[in-house]
């Protein structure tokens, strides 16, 4: 059993502790809500708090982590393609359909069933039994780079990184019509969307601030194909900001439209570059893939129009 000490910072003023424990300690939101079913989330009084607790920023909490128990996934050989790797990390171009951690609906086949039998002695295990690695994720069908932590020291370091938003993200995208300006910023509060659970949307009440930038790279009939780069990382942050402009990501049916383009299973987005200072050496390191055959055929496709 691990103890770790929190104070809530002011700006968390009205959030829920749930959602506040899963941001502060790197987990899954579901995962901080076991811990406080659980009970071992309490205040400096030894006060038990619940999943609702609303809470009023400068609270001290006391949050008791157990041992981790052995992962239940299972180690899958499945091909990775490993762009970077060291003692203490490593960089994958994660493919458009491969899902990054086991869950409902995906049992197997996942990024982590790949990484448990290509390292299964050295993977952090900070975000649980079943993330164990996983410091960021990119959505199922997004393709591109994501890093993977092989031990705690390097996961705390990683995610205090993506905390103050000092990673470089830059995706490609190809989304539906023509931007008003050929570069810009949108800065837009994400939350969850009031009705709609699994999605997100541009929301003032119980939203977080999210700045994405954005450069259009080529015009086509219908279509552009942009570069952006993240200033913070909220979920499906991209997706909902160019929704938001009214020029969803092409292929996206949850921000989008219903019909899918000749060619698309899912949105067109790629996460081309990530940079990071390494958590153990300190140095700098950035990473760059190649836009993948989908991205390239489709561009194809809207050129020849």
């Amino acid at each position: 059993m691990k103890t770790i000490q929190l104070i809530v910072p002011t700006e968390h003023r009205g959030d829920r502790i749930d959602t506040v424990l899963s941001r502060s300690l790197t987990i899954t939101r579901s995962a901080a809500q076991h811990l406080l079913e659980q009970g071992f989330v309490t205040t400096c009084g030894g006060q038990k708090l619940s999943k609702s607790t609303r809470l009023a920023g400068g609270e001290e909490l006391t949050v008791e982590l157990p041992d981790l128990e052995p992962c239940e996934a299972a180690p899958q050989d499945i091909p990775l393609d490993i762009v970077y790797e060291d003692t203490d990390l490593l960089v994958v171009n994660k493919p458009k359909g491969m899902v990054v951690h086991p869950a409902a609906g995906n049992p197997d086949g996942t990024l982590v069933n790949a990484l448990l039998h290509h390292c299964p002695d050295s993977l952090s295990g900070i975000n649980g039994v079943m993330r164990p690695g996983i410091v960021h994720r990119i959505d199922k069908d997004t393709s591109g780079l994501l890093i993977v932590a092989k031990n705690d020291r390097a996961h705390q370091g990683l995610a205090e990184q993506i905390k103050v938003h000092s990673f470089t993200r830059i995706y490609e995208a190809v989304i539906v019509g023509h931007l008003r300006e050929q570069e810009g910023t949108v800065n837009a509060p994400i939350g969850r969307h009031p009705t709609n659970r699994k999605k997100m949307t541009v929301i003032d009440r119980n939203s977080k601030p999210a700045v994405t930038h954005y450069r259009v790279l080529e015009e086509f009939t219908g279509y552009s194909h942009v570069r952006l780069q993240l200033e913070t990382g909220r979920t499906h942050q991209i997706r909902v900001h160019m929704a938001h402009l009214g020029h969803p990501v092409a292929g996206d049916t949850v921000y989008g439209g219903t019909k899918q383009p000749a060619g698309l299973n899912g949105q067109c987005l790629h996460a081309k570059t990530i940079g990071f200072v390494h958590p153990i050496t300190g140095k700098y390191l950035e990473f760059e893939s190649d836009l993948p055959a989908y991205f390239d055929e489709f561009l194809g496709k809207i050129r020849a129009r």
